[in-house]
């Protein structure tokens, strides 16, 4: 693969074999002053990440010359290297999400052979097929699954014998979540002590931002209950939401179930999904009331803890999560305020059991 095509799409397998015909030690990124913009560069990466999200641009350098290539490349680990020293959630979702709208906008200017061949790397079936592309029909479940606009729907779709066949910017549009989901899988990667120190002035700097970017979270109280009380799960919920990031069903049938038992009315958690990107307003009314009781029959409960991990939508959780009663994200909410002024005791149990 040409080397430009590299560093635009660093994550390519052919970019660490480069690297390593090179000689490049990652000891010698995280010290030498000859890879001063590398590291610029990838720190640039986290940091137009964490503020912009999915409306992040990367300006691409000129990279006629190795000397503006290799930096683009080297930026990639670099990134992943301070995203690692972290290791927080949200980071890596956002960090990963970016990454995947910087591929989009990519790709548009690539032809169809080297979508099809990115595409493969990263496990799917993807062909150039009639002016556009067509995926087998599990490749495009698999990453258009939280994507809720009836667009995308597989039964709206055109089928062919297995696969679904898309215009060139739809295709382009799984690609992005083909290349988010690659990315997220892949961190945080292990770290040791050499790399947390050569990048502890970068990462000092992306905690600083991040926990100011978090601490609008706490900011925004929703109605009479507290942000700083959520399990990780919901809070990661929450962020996402408000991170404009699509939610899954589960997600949003927990994080409603969720606000609903703490004491928030329909219209605030109607308002928490204002800016949700496939938001309607009558369809989310109407969910809202019927998971609340309001409309129907049934008031749903908030699931327990190992359904959240049966969703695939906990987080892994904290040391208050890992208690061997803590078995409920209400548990968790109701408990964590004893626990704190406890000193974090680990054997006492909740007053209540959820």
């Amino acid at each position: 693969m040409d080397s430009r095509r590299l560093a635009r799409f660093p994550y390519v397998k052919e970019a660490s074999g480069y690297l390593k015909e090179k000689g490049i030690e990652i000891a010698d990124v995280l010290r030498d002053d000859a890879y001063r913009r590398a590291r610029a560069r990838g720190m640039l990466r986290v940091l137009i990440a964490l503020e912009k999200g999915d409306k992040a641009v990367l300006e691409d350098p000129p990279l006629h010359r190795e000397e503006e290539v290799l930096p683009e490349i080297l930026a990639y680990p670099v990134a992943r290297m301070i995203v690692s020293c972290i290791a927080d959630q949200y980071l890596i979702r956002r960090y990963a999400l970016t990454e995947g709208v910087w591929a989009q906008a990519r790709l548009n200017r690539e032809d169809p052979p080297f979508v099809a061949a990115l595409a493969a790397e990263l496990g799917l079936d993807l062909q150039p097929a009639d002016g556009g592309f067509r995926i087998h029909f599990t490749d495009f479940l698999r990453h258009t699954s939280a994507m809720r606009e009836k667009e995308w729907k597989l039964i709206n779709q055109v089928v062919d014998r297995g696969y679904v066949r898309l215009p060139r910017d739809r295709a382009l549009r799984v690609m992005r979540n083909a290349v988010q989901r690659h990315i997220e899988s892949q961190l945080p990667r292990p770290v040791n002590d050499a790399i947390i120190d050569a990048l502890r002035p970068e990462t000092d700097q992306v905690k600083t931002l991040l926990a100011s970017r978090k601490e609008r979270f706490k900011a925004e109280e929703l109605g009479k209950v507290s942000i700083t009380r959520f399990p990780p799960c919901m809070y990661n919920l929450l962020a996402s939401i408000q991170n404009h990031e699509n939610v899954p069903h589960t997600g949003r049938f927990a994080i409603v179930t969720f606000l609903h038992h703490i004491g928030l009315s329909n219209e605030e958690i109607f308002k928490v999904f204002g800016d949700v990107p496939d938001f309607a307003a009558d369809v989310t009314r109407y969910q809202i009331d019927h998971i609340t009781g309001t409309i129907s029959a049934t008031e749903y409960s908030t699931p327990e803890c190992a359904t959240m991990k049966s969703y695939g939508i906990c987080p892994g959780g904290d040391l208050l999560c890992h208690q061997p009663w803590m078995r409920h994200p209400l548990t968790y909410y109701r408990r964590k305020p004893r626990w704190l002024k406890s000193g974090g005791a680990t054997s006492t149990p909740p007053a209540e059991s959820r």
